[in-house]
């Protein structure tokens, strides 16, 4: 009882202070949380403007698309249609995740109206090792994207990455953050068309 005591009356400062301080981040990230989401949306706009640049806006489509992640987990995908001049759509974007090298990777993916080509994809958020994984974010390994046919890419450590096909060359010394990349869009992109001509957003076979 002692002992218990004294803990308390040397430890009251330390502990009112931790509580005071959980107290004060806590305050603060919910005061930033409205920034930090809008900041987020600048970007998403940003690179998905970058991969569709002939797009005047994206609008969000209505309700989320459910598909299923690698070892069975459901994840809430938000649509957006790309519209240029006219309401015409010339394209689609949305953003999708999963396990990379270092941590989660998210994508921002965007493929053609039909939804027949990939239009190509930019990073979010990674935290691959620099000068090895991290050169996923770089032009010579994502342009084998731009073009590359909507289903299953099929990772290759040789071969002429100038081709645009399925077949994706992987990134030399960082063959898992390549592999992270391919297996994402494998994982997300079918399955978010399937759900779009489900609800007749797009024709079957464009």
């Amino acid at each position: 009882m002692f002992r218990l005591r004294h803990f308390l009356e040397q430890s009251w400062l330390l502990i009112v202070s931790a509580f005071c301080f959980g107290l004060l981040l806590a305050a603060t990230e919910y005061a930033l949380a409205p920034t930090i989401r809008q900041n987020r949306i600048d970007k998403l706009n940003r690179l998905a403007k970058g991969l569709l640049p002939e797009a005047e806006h994206f609008l969000e489509v209505a309700g989320k698309i459910e598909i299923e992640g690698r070892r069975g987990r459901k994840e809430q995908i938000t649509i957006y249609k790309a519209i240029a001049d006219a309401d015409k759509c010339v394209g689609w974007s949305f953003t999708v995740g999963g396990s990379g090298f270092e941590d989660r990777i998210e994508l921002v993916v965007a493929v053609d109206a039909a939804f027949e080509k990939l239009a190509g994809y930019d990073v979010l958020v990674s935290n691959e090792t620099p000068g090895f994984g991290d050169q996923i974010k770089h032009d010579y390994y994502r342009s084998q994207f731009k073009g590359a046919p909507v289903g299953r890419l099929e990772l290759k450590t040789t071969g002429d990455a100038s081709k645009i096909d399925s077949e994706i060359i992987a990134i030399s010394g960082a063959t898992i953050s390549s592999e992270a990349v391919v297996e994402i869009l494998n994982d997300s992109v079918v399955q978010i068309k399937e759900r779009l001509i489900k609800q007749g957003l797009i024709g079957n076979g464009g």
